[in-house]
């Protein structure tokens, strides 16, 4: 009786031993097999045939073609809604024939397989439609109209449908480069990270506008600060903001620089950090525009694609926020448009529009420096890039 008393401890150890590294390898197991698929939106030529799908591999780095799914005419952005649900597209072509804009799609994602599944269409209510993103909780979609120089607001049903405007802004200015800032164009919108404040940007007046965004409603509400204007002639493209949400960084288009600025999280007031970071190394004398712009998960790094240079420029970002250019990666093709981090921060895709493919590069945690991995996946015209992970 003593003598097995003694032993109790130690099989009882042993036990939850067992079970412990049981439910670990489980764990492990279950993470390996996530499904991820990636979706790409083109431009109509070179045969593009709408937006494409693609399963990754993360053990193997491949991708494998799963879907090509037909739109209207060139679906240059695609946003994935927070629910995982479904996807959306902004295209240029039209929704039916008597409209006079461009159109946004919605689609069913299938959560096993990755395949999209047709939803409904709707006019964009703005020519040239570039970019769509969504509020946290997934009731409403924001649209930006390039061509037209305004943004609208979409109601999105539970079942995925798109709903008619809740409210739409307008702008009306220009600024000093005459070849691309005569009108007003809306670029890109992100609410912020707490659901409240929404910021658009205006490339062609060189302007972040911001509002606060009435969830019940709808409606786009005069915010504290209303517009923060970055240097003339700098063009506002995309933005994205730190994990902490204490920063805001801007992807400057015409002069190929970041700007980066402090925000306040109880007004949503931008406050300039840094003025236009330049991402191009010195000797470069060449012609370049940049384009879309990332920070990893644990925002230790910040990402910006070139068109031009043609490669990704890496900078560090400090605790203060405060952002230094390290270097740039070639993207193995010419004019990157798009690019994307995946969530877990191992890997960046970049999408060379010109030279259709998709590179994917291996990221350093330590360095932020990229290593190209795998073979380069073929896509006609490849202009955005979405991940979802199931």
């Amino acid at each position: 009786m003593y003598r097995n008393l003694l032993l109790l401890p130690i099989i009882l150890c042993l036990f939850v031993s067992s079970a412990w590294g049981q439910a670990k390898t489980q764990t492990k197991t279950k993470a390996q097999g996530k499904k991820e698929f990636l979706y790409v939106g083109t431009f109509s030529v070179r045969g593009s045939a709408g937006v494409y799908v693609y399963a990754f591999n993360r053990a193997k780095r491949t991708l494998t073609p799963v879907q090509t799914v037909p739109t209207p005419e060139s679906p240059s952005f695609v946003g994935i809604h927070p629910t995982g649900k479904f996807l959306y597209t902004v295209n240029r072509g039209k929704a039916k024939d008597s409209d006079l804009e461009g159109s946004v799609s919605a689609f069913a994602i299938d959560t096993k397989t990755g395949r999209l599944s047709d939803l409904n269409n709707r006019s964009s209510f703005g020519a040239d439609p570039c970019h769509i993103s969504f509020d946290k909780t997934g009731q409403y979609a924001f649209v930006s109209n390039y061509g037209e120089g305004n943004l609208v607001v979409l109601p999105l049903f539970e079942d995925g449908l798109l709903g008619n405007p809740s409210d739409s802004k307008k702008y009306i200015a220009s600024s000093v480069n005459p070849a691309r800032q005569q009108s007003s164009h809306i670029h890109s919108a992100l609410i912020s990270p707490d659901n409240r404040i929404l910021y658009a940007a205006d490339l062609g007046a060189d302007k972040v506008y911001s509002y606060n965004f009435n969830l019940s409603t709808g409606k786009l509400e005069p915010s504290q600060q209303k517009e923060a204007a970055v240097l003339p002639g700098t063009g506002p493209r995309h933005f994205t903001f730190h994990p902490s949400g204490n920063f805001l960084y801007l992807a400057e288009e015409l002069t190929s620089t970041v700007g980066v600025f402090k925000v306040d999280k109880k007004s949503g007031a931008l406050t300039v950090l840094q003025d236009s970071v330049l991402s191009l190394p010195a000797s470069f004398t060449g012609k370049n525009t940049s384009a879309d712009i990332h920070i990893t998960p644990n925002g230790k790094f910040l990402y910006m694609s070139n068109r031009g240079l043609n490669s990704i420029s890496i900078f560090t970002v400090a605790a203060t926020g405060k952002i230094k250019l390290i270097g740039q990666q070639a993207t193995g093709g010419q004019t990157p448009r798009n690019f994307m981090i995946d969530a877990r921060g191992e890997y960046l895709f970049a999408a060379n529009q010109d030279t259709d493919t998709i590179v994917l590069f291996r990221m350093n945690a330590k360095t932020g420096l990229l290593t190209q991995v795998g073979k380069p996946v073929k896509v006609p015209s490849p202009v955005c890039l979405k991940m979802l992970a199931q």
